[in-house]
């Protein structure tokens, strides 16, 4: 499983995409929100409904480039849950609602947690990084907003 969020600005509107794999069948998700959100909150969204998509309990290898999302899960939510949902600074913590969320879809299953370098040319961040972007285009064609074209990579070409 492979998952990426965007928001184009950051806040401003974002997308969220997951590739599950499983054999030889995948499935692609993506989904966005056209209002005010931030890259954090799709990077939480998207393994949140892709987890929430697996009808029983299953052992998942999940990729993220998100060390938010990595390091929230394997390292902070633990200390959250015992402190009552405060940071140790006492504060609260920031979108907790989608820890939350994320803490009970992952609960249901055996995940194991993965980094990977985003823009790095792994394939399956690649597609769930395209995915994303979907998702952000969709909410915003959905909501009647007109969306910049997207940029294309430039390549620098080398003369002789």
């Amino acid at each position: 499983m492979y998952t990426d969020g965007a928001c184009v600005p950051n806040p401003g509107p974002g997308g969220w995409g997951a590739l599950l794999t499983y054999g030889g069948h995948e499935r692609e998700l993506c989904g966005g929100d056209a209002g005010t959100t931030t890259n954090n909150r799709m990077e939480l969204t998207a393994p949140i409904e892709a987890l929430s998509t697996l009808t029983r309990p299953v052992h998942v290898l999940l990729y993220t480039d998100s060390t938010y999302v990595r390091n929230g899960v394997t390292r902070w939510l633990p200390r959250w849950k015992a402190n009552g949902w405060r940071t140790t600074g006492r504060e609260p913590v920031k979108n907790a609602d989608l820890w939350q969320a994320l803490d009970t879809a992952a609960g249901r299953h055996q995940v194991e947690w993965h980094w990977v370098k985003g823009h790095a040319g792994h394939p399956g961040n690649e597609r769930a990084d395209r995915l994303a972007a979907r998702g952000l285009r969709e909410a915003l064609d959905a909501a009647g907003i007109v969306a910049p074209p997207t940029r294309r990579p430039r390549t620098a070409a080398r003369r002789g």
